[in-house]
């Protein structure tokens, strides 16, 4: 009960955003982030930033045409309709509700002592893994990846990167194939295993020097870079734990304060 109780509690604190992100401008009205979600909501699970350029235009138009159609049912006088009060009494609870809870969340606030006693007693968790920046071409047989490891062989430095990007391009079934089969940085769970293993045995600036099997087809890959795994600082990871912490204590004063007022009501259940 209690985790179903704080778990609308946070959907309505991060409901709205707080974000300044402006998607267009009505009348000198903003399109922010809630205009967005307000109707993303008909699509679970659906993120803004995750869909395409053309679905992304067409939900911010219907944004601005939910804003003018909002306004010309303010002007017909819909607010002194009597359902339109009743509707607005029903929500009002809610509403005050969703801006005591983000007042309160704003209020907690986390000392400095208490953020480094909470990195020295979890600094197990506070490990960047080792990652690797790497290029790879994707073939379907053996026979084409051990050919492209031919044209490569011999070569180093500048001149394998060149190389490989010309054929990543030329070659490379996979969609990396066109940026001359840059894959960036990664860690080794970000990628199958038969892939990270290999990736990872290389120096950098070496390519395997045989073809690399996975669910996808043969992999050629020239690692560019690698960074040994580390533990993070203070600093690096303060905001993620003063989130922790803050929400920590704010989940502790509601439910403090919510116990309180359980006990003064008179309450039946039926």
């Amino acid at each position: 009960m209690k985790r179903v109780i704080f778990g609308s509690l946070l959907a309505m604190i991060f409901g709205v955003s707080l974000s300044a992100t402006v998607y267009a401008t009505v009348n000198g009205h903003d399109i922010k982030d809630q205009d967005i979600k307000a109707l993303l909501r008909t699509m679970p699970g659906a993120r803004f930033e995750q869909l395409p350029p053309a679905t992304q235009k067409k939900v911010v138009q219907q944004a601005v045409q939910r804003y003018l159609l909002s306004q010309k049912a303010i002007k017909s006088g819909i607010e002194n309709d009597p359902e339109f009060k009743k509707a607005l009494a029903g929500i009002k609870g809610d509403l005050a509700l969703e801006l005591w809870m983000k007042k309160e969340y704003a209020s907690v606030k986390v000392d400095e002592n208490s953020i480094k006693a909470y990195f020295d007693k979890n600094a197990a968790k506070f490990v960047k893994p080792s990652r690797a920046k790497a290029r790879h071409i994707l073939l379907k047989t053996k026979k084409e990846a051990e050919n492209v490891i031919a044209q490569l062989k011999g070569l180093k430095g500048a001149a394998l990167t060149k190389k490989f990007i010309e054929l990543a391009k030329a070659k490379s079934t996979g969609p990396s194939g066109k940026d001359g089969g840059e894959l960036g940085w990664f860690n080794k769970r970000q990628m199958v295993k038969p892939f990270s293993d290999a990736t990872f045995a290389l120096k950098k600036g070496e390519i395997t020097t045989t073809p690399v099997k996975t669910q996808f087809g043969y992999h050629v890959i020239l690692l560019e870079n690698k960074e040994v795994g580390k533990k993070a600082t203070l600093a690096e990871v303060k905001p993620q734990i003063e989130n922790v912490l803050k929400m920590q204590a704010f989940r502790k004063k509601v439910s403090s304060i919510a116990k309180g007022l359980t006990k003064g009501a008179k309450i039946s259940i039926k």
